[in-house]
């Protein structure tokens, strides 16, 4: 490291005592131990890919993940890199219900984006740190079955089923899988699907303990109006009921929904958190608080309110 980076750096870390570092890893310790050898499904949104800070430290929490023994694997999106190359070609990208209208040439830019360059992104600044990370989209050894939801939206997909064998593989050998969005349907035909969903299916399929969804919001409020409002934990039921009631409404259904999701899928709890701060995903699982919103199934908020 030269002097202009140990300085950059410096700039960056907050200063702790010895004492505070001591106390993070002894407050880390027992979840460490809890969520040895389970799997983590990731989603990283296309938002948080474009600024580099982010990508550093979020690559830092998914080594450190694999390094203490847990099993990440990262799903990804790239709406807004999507639509910037769509502009560059010239083509208008159309929306409906907050889906992207995709025909053939969309979809193309849309595997070349996702495969080719954002993909390739994360891969990189995770294997700075050591060739953990390896690509592949739903596409490939058939991980994501999917078929056309409507034929309005064109070839945008809804997932009919996981075929997790693939990225079982690749977690068995210390690996960490980094999966695009995009599906196949039973005929071949490539299928542009949301990441969210990608993720909840995944993560179900995987039994993954955690599915975390990095995100540009802090999580969910009670009062909208109230940023000191964050609900650390909630569950389906709860979310339902606020949903229904007008309470979870705007952009955070879609969020919402994608949370419930992946607990109904398999998940043993779905989070809901700011991926922009840095660490966010080690603040979530190893401290006794959390940042975020924790999504379970109604059952496990009866047997236990902590928030794990």
């Amino acid at each position: 490291m030269t002097a202009d980076e140990t300085v950059a750096s410096s700039e960056r870390s907050p200063s702790f005592s010895p004492e505070q570092r001591a106390g993070a890893l002894v407050e880390a310790l027992p979840y460490l131990q809890r969520f040895r050898g389970a799997v983590i499904v990731v989603k990283l949104g296309g938002n948080a890919i474009v600024d580099d800070e982010v990508m550093r430290t979020f690559a830092e929490d998914v080594v450190m993940l694999r390094s203490v023994g847990l099993k990440p694997v990262v799903v990804h999106g790239g709406g807004p890199q999507i639509g910037q190359l769509l502009s560059r070609l010239g083509k208008e990208s159309e929306f409906r219900d907050g889906l992207r209208v995709t025909d053939e040439e969309t979809l193309e830019v849309a595997r070349m984006v996702l495969v080719g360059k954002v993909g390739r992104d994360i891969i990189g600044h995770i294997n700075m740190h050591g060739a953990y990370a390896v690509g592949m989209s739903g596409e490939d050894g058939r991980l994501i079955l999917a078929s056309q939801r409507d034929i309005a939206l064109g070839l945008v997909g809804d997932v009919d089923s996981v075929q997790p064998a693939i990225v079982n593989r690749l977690l068995a050998e210390d690996l960490i899988p980094v999966v695009s969005s995009i599906g196949v349907d039973e005929s071949g035909q490539a299928l542009n699907i949301n990441a969210d969903t990608v993720a909840g299916a995944l993560g179900g399929a995987l039994g993954a303990e955690k599915v975390v969804f990095l995100t540009d919001v802090a999580g969910l409020m009670a009062d909208v109006d109230s940023p000191d409002s964050l609900m650390s934990r909630a569950s389906v039921s709860e979310l339902e009921k606020g949903i229904a009631a007008g309470r979870i409404s705007g952009g955070m259904v879609p969020k919402v929904r994608s949370c419930i999701h992946a607990v109904e899928a398999g998940a043993a709890s779905a989070h809901l958190l700011d991926g922009r701060l840095p660490h966010a995903l080690l603040l979530e699982l190893f401290t006794d608080a959390g940042i975020g919103t924790m999504v379970t199934p109604d059952a496990a908020v009866e047997s236990d309110g902590s928030h794990v």
